[in-house]
């Protein structure tokens, strides 16, 4: 059986029943699980510090009001950064490969923070179509490239992730069937070639921790822009 390329971004099946659901919620199985100890054990206190510094980072840029999207912002961050590693591992299917999730994500979540903005300081929240100081022959045509703009935000955000994601992944396996075809041929190129593979993973582990983590900044900015 002929496999392209894209087949590993084929969502599973069992019995005509999509496992991505079950791709998605798997990793949430990794959090830690609340106890009544301060202190359970060396993993547990890594993961709770890591929790710690996430929140403090992404609340930096909001004050008092915002604070209450802390556990959203959080858990959000968490679980795309889980999926996204995940995903690296041999034979398993990466959901945020996928952009009509990433698009689930996003929007609600920027909807969600101009909604607020609206409701909280509608005139501050229209203001920024409209940039001070413009001249009045170009107040339409900038009002109307700000709100285009904005309503390409969630778009931005789906698609940012979806390609990076899908990039890195398409790279691994050109470059190990690349590895595996020279192999037999060439070996001293077959080895340079997994020396590539190698640096190559490493570049995408921190790939998928930077765009989980660039992800739910840019909605903390939004959020930021309306509270």
């Amino acid at each position: 059986m002929n496999l392209s390329f894209f087949d590993q971004f084929t969502s599973p099946h069992l019995l005509g029943i999509p496992l991505i659901l079950i791709s998605t919620l798997f990793p949430t199985l990794l959090l830690p699980s609340p106890t009544n100890r301060w202190i359970t054990n060396r993993l547990s206190t890594l993961q709770l510090w890591f929790i710690h510094l996430t929140t403090k980072q992404l609340m930096l840029l909001l004050n008092k009001g915002g604070h209450k999207w802390a556990l959203i912002l959080t858990s959000l961050m968490l679980l795309l950064l889980m999926i996204n590693l995940l995903g690296l591992l041999p034979y398993t299917f990466t959901p945020t490969t996928q952009l009509s999730m990433n698009m689930a994500l996003a929007f609600p979540l920027w909807l969600a923070t101009l909604l607020t903005g609206l409701r909280n300081q509608p005139t501050m929240s229209l203001g920024h179509l409209l940039p001070e100081g413009t001249p009045t022959p170009l107040i339409p045509a900038l009002i109307l490239i700000e709100t285009v703009s904005l309503l390409i935000r969630p778009l931005a955000l789906g698609v940012r992730l979806t390609a990076n994601l899908t990039a890195g992944h398409l790279l691994i396996q050109l470059i190990s069937t690349a590895t595996t075809a020279l192999l037999p041929i060439l070996p001293t190129v077959s080895a340079l070639t997994a020396l590539i593979l190698l640096l190559l993973t490493i570049l995408e582990i921190a790939v998928a921790m930077i765009q989980a983590y660039v992800f739910v900044l840019l909605l903390s900015l939004y959020l930021q822009e309306n509270i």
